[in-house]
């Protein structure tokens, strides 16, 4: 156990530290209340032993300034030194952040009984601070595996929520645009029925690695919608600016290259996508957003599919870039 040891008399001082020596603890001196701060900080004991009296700044001062200085956390045990231990002399000391008193001359089987305490209290509060990092640790990881969807790894629907409304109010403050994608894998249930559950597990994994590639602003947010759905949010995002993203992922998922023997949209996996651009208004709520954005992808599905659909009402324009513009 290291102790810092601060006191002005070199009489008290040497027997103090041969006290300690005798415990097997290992005592660091300082001579005045600044000195004493300044081993503090470098040596990081793990208790001081502070005379109340010292010739610059007083040992009350002194804790005051270690409390001060102590990170989120840390805790350092204080124990004053003083001739005086009247009720307010220890009212004092345990408001300018000290934690016991031991009277002048210090007895040597008291001040290890101090020590003996000190300890234990120290332990069982780093006891304590490990087990709660530990649960903070837990809780994070539990809120970051609550947002993600476990099939493909990328956000779930809550996280798509929670984001779409906090990114609906953030562009109502701005009056930015604000973007939405919805993304649906063309005749996915006949690529299930035909290659199996397993492999179409794995194509939707596949099929939402290649959408996170195009959304790669910080700010974009890619998730699962449900089932074989997708969505896709993009912040300060005009139309135009999505378009283009719209049809990024379209041919992202063509890159990808999975065979689909019984799609009627071609030969591999495609998808079909939907979008919406608003600048949210007063009373318009953000799953307004998504419904215009569902419609678009309703006529994108009902056009042939493998195409990117915008909002008839945002600007009447359908991209089709496999057929060019419709």
């Amino acid at each position: 156990m290291k102790v810092l040891v601060i006191e002005d008399s070199r009489t008290s001082l040497l027997l103090i530290t041969q006290q300690l020596a005798a415990m097997g603890a290992q005592a660091v001196a300082a001579a005045d209340g600044l000195g004493g701060l300044a081993a503090w900080a470098s040596e990081r004991p793990d208790l001081v032993l502070l005379d109340v009296v010292l010739p610059d700044i007083d040992g009350l001062e002194v804790a005051r300034r270690i409390r001060a200085r102590e990170a989120t956390g840390q805790w350092t045990p204080i124990i004053f030194l003083s001739a005086c231990a009247t009720d307010s002399d220890l009212e004092r000391g345990i408001a300018a952040g000290g934690d016991d008193y031991l009277v002048k001359p210090i007895s040597e089987v008291v001040l290890a009984a101090k020590l003996r305490a000190m300890q234990r209290i120290a332990a069982m509060r780093n006891s304590l601070l490990e087990t709660t990092r530990a649960l903070d640790e837990a809780n994070r990881e539990l809120l970051r595996l609550s947002a993600v969807d476990g099939l493909t790894g990328i956000a779930n629907r809550r996280q798509f929520d929670a984001t779409l409304e906090s990114e609906w109010r953030r562009s109502a403050r701005g009056q930015s645009p604000l973007s939405l994608l919805l993304v649906d894998v063309d005749c996915f249930k006949g690529y299930n029925d035909r290659c199996g559950h397993l492999a179409g597990d794995e194509c939707l994994r596949r099929v939402a690695r290649a959408l996170v590639e195009p959304a790669r602003r910080p700010a974009d947010l890619v998730a699962r919608y449900g089932g074989e759905e997708f969505a896709v949010i993009l912040p300060e995002t005009p139309v135009e600016g999505a378009l283009q993203v719209a049809e990024a992922l379209r041919a992202a998922v063509l890159g990808q290259a999975i065979p689909h023997p019984t799609s009627l949209a071609g030969p591999l996996v495609s998808v079909s996508i939907g979008a919406a651009t608003r600048v949210p208004v007063a009373g318009q709520p953000a799953t307004s957003l998504v419904t215009y954005a569902d419609k678009a992808l309703y006529r994108a599905k009902r056009g042939g599919r493998n195409r990117v659909e915008v909002a008839a009402s945002v600007a009447p324009l359908s991209l089709d870039l496999s057929r060019g513009v419709a």
